[in-house]
């Protein structure tokens, strides 16, 4: 097994007047980053699966902040690794290669009440597997549901002010609201916009997350590197005006209060920008180049820091170690 690499990811600027977020150069595996981490790891091992030729690439990541607990999903296979605050080496949670019919696992988030939602990607695209799931926290399956559309990429996933978990599409420019009603869990179409934004190839809706106000969730268009404002009351949909911010490849977004963090996959940059409240418009506050040796595709803060999946996209055959990144939160 290779060394760690030096985590290269510099900051989002800003904190004191402005109550602006900041991360700045995180150097792994030092005393000093230690410290800072109150003897929390600097960075998360993760699983490799053996049988999967090409490697193990992962994408996403949700965390319970109660429990202290993150959740990785794997591309290749559709496993979901489970790790803790505290230890640096996670595990294998739920099997994949067809386990509940999941066969590859994109986004994850974790509601109120512990469970875990997963986006299937094109795990059920031209066929009929599930395109999503929700497990409890013991790792009970709740449901494994199709979408009305057949051809949806279920890419993330953010809860909403009522609770219930919204998907994005990444083969269409519709939301997926899912939550369980009288009748069970249902997957239904919340929002269609398809009235304003144009369908392009390769991937348009992904990254998902509420304003500050809780009235609209901000997604990103990550071939375009547009920003869409859905309102949480109506579902309509409106540009954000961001003046012109190069989000090209915008994949996973973070949100603290008024900031926002957009990961640009291939493009190595993680974007800070400062958005209004009601989320109709964002300034660039800048733009810092991540490690040039990983493809980070998105992130979650838990207890403070920023989780970073590397997820070896940029490898044919994807070598270990399989690492979850830290940054830390500035003081």
């Amino acid at each position: 097994m290779r060394t760690s690499r030096i985590a290269a990811l510099a900051g989002l600027a800003g904190i004191a007047a402005s109550a602006t977020l900041s991360f700045t150069a995180l150097g792994m595996g030092t005393a000093a980053n230690a410290a800072e981490g109150h003897g929390r790891p600097a960075s998360y091992l993760l699983e490799g699966d053996p049988s999967a030729q090409d490697g193990s690439k992962f994408e996403g990541i949700g965390v319970d902040q109660e429990a202290g607990k993150f959740y990785v999903s794997e591309v290749t296979g559709g496993e979901i690794q489970r790790g803790s605050a505290d230890r640096a080496q996670a595990e294998e949670w739920l099997a994949g290669d067809g386990t509940d019919g999941r066969y590859t696992a994109r986004g994850i988030t974790v509601d109120d009440e512990g469970r875990i939602y997963i986006a299937g990607g094109p795990n059920g695209t031209g066929n009929d597997r599930p395109d999503l799931w929700v497990y409890s926290p013991e790792g009970e399956l709740l449901a494994a549901l199709r979408v009305p559309d057949n051809n949806a990429f279920l890419n993330d996933v953010a809860i909403g002010p009522d609770g219930a978990a919204y998907f994005t599409n990444s083969n269409d420019p519709t939301i997926i609201r899912v939550a369980e009603g009288d009748d069970g869990w249902q997957a239904t179409e919340w929002a269609d916009g398809s009235s304003l934004i144009t369908t392009v190839e390769g991937f348009n809706l992904g990254g998902i997350v509420l304003s500050q106000d809780r009235s609209a969730f901000v997604v990103a268009q990550g071939t375009t590197g547009q920003l869409w404002r859905f309102s949480v009351a109506t579902g309509e949909v409106s540009e954000i005006d961001t003046e012109g911010a190069n989000l090209r490849n915008a994949d996973g977004l973070i949100a603290q209060g008024r900031d926002l963090a957009v990961i640009r996959n291939f493009d190595k940059q993680l974007v800070h920008l400062e958005l209004n409240p009601s989320a109709t418009s964002a300034q660039l506050v800048s733009s810092r180049a991540t490690d040039p040796d990983r493809v980070f595709t998105t992130g979650k803060l838990l207890d403070g820091r920023l989780l970073l999946v590397d997820s070896h996209f940029d490898e044919q055959t994807a070598q270990g170690p399989y690492e979850i990144v830290t940054a830390r939160m500035p003081r």
